[in-house]
């Protein structure tokens, strides 16, 4: 990892060749054992790239919940067959979809309006942005709770600025993206704000990989804990 050290160019471009190996691979081999084994050196990989980043915890968690969850978990379900990567994808959109939090719209969404990007919801975001980080200078004073509701606000607006602008890069490139959030400040319930609202790339990861197996074997209530459980280990550091 010393030669990627704080490198995002190299390191994007050491997950870009895995992602072309696990395409590649995946075309020749069937999903199962088989493509589950040549793909696991690319997994090793994910699962380690976030620590060439050591400067910067942003970074090494951004870089982590790129490629050690996401990414890794739709190398994983490639293995297997399933999820949103398919070697059959043209190079651009398979690269797309597995390098960065992303989900192309399926038939049915494709026909949906797309809702336009507010500036004035974006220069709120910033705004806060800028307000959080200006408190986080007097953490020390602040209730543990006050901190982590303001970390959590923090990362809402931070995601929803970034995100939105990815997706805006892949509709240039021709490509429809699902929207990751649907507003999480109107949730009627946290069922609601968990399944429908908050991360949604998240939750199409988890729904296929977690929750619906652990369902099929063992119940939907086991299913959820699992999924919960899956989730709550990602998120340690």
């Amino acid at each position: 990892m010393e030669l990627l050290q704080d490198s995002i160019p190299k390191v994007y471009a050491v997950v870009a060749a895995a992602a072309l190996y696990a395409r590649a691979s995946s075309s020749l081999l069937r999903p199962g054992l088989p493509r589950l084994v040549a793909l696991l050196p690319v997994l090793a990989f994910l699962a380690a790239a976030p620590l060439a980043f050591t400067s910067s915890a942003s970074v090494r968690g951004t870089a982590a919940f790129f490629f050690a969850w996401l990414c890794m978990f739709k190398v994983g379900l490639l293995a297997a067959g399933r999820g949103p990567l398919d070697p059959a994808l043209p190079l651009l959109t398979f690269l797309f979809t597995a390098l960065l939090p992303v989900k192309l719209r399926g038939a049915v969404g494709a026909s949906k309006g797309k809702a336009p990007v507010s500036i004035v919801s974006c220069a709120v975001k910033v705004a806060v942005i800028a307000a959080i980080l200006r408190l986080y200078q007097f953490r020390d004073r602040l209730h543990l709770y006050v901190r982590l509701a303001l970390y959590g606000v923090h990362m809402y607006c931070f995601l929803d600025l970034l995100l939105p602008c990815i997706a805006a890069v892949g509709g240039a490139l021709g490509m429809e993206m699902e929207p990751q959030f649907d507003r999480p400040y109107l949730a009627s319930s946290l069922r609601d704000f968990w399944g429908r609202r908050w991360n949604l790339m998240v939750s199409a990861i988890l729904r296929p990989s977690v929750y619906e197996p652990v369902r099929a074997n063992a119940g939907v209530a086991a299913g959820v804990l699992a999924s919960f459980a899956v989730s709550g280990l990602m998120h340690e550091p």
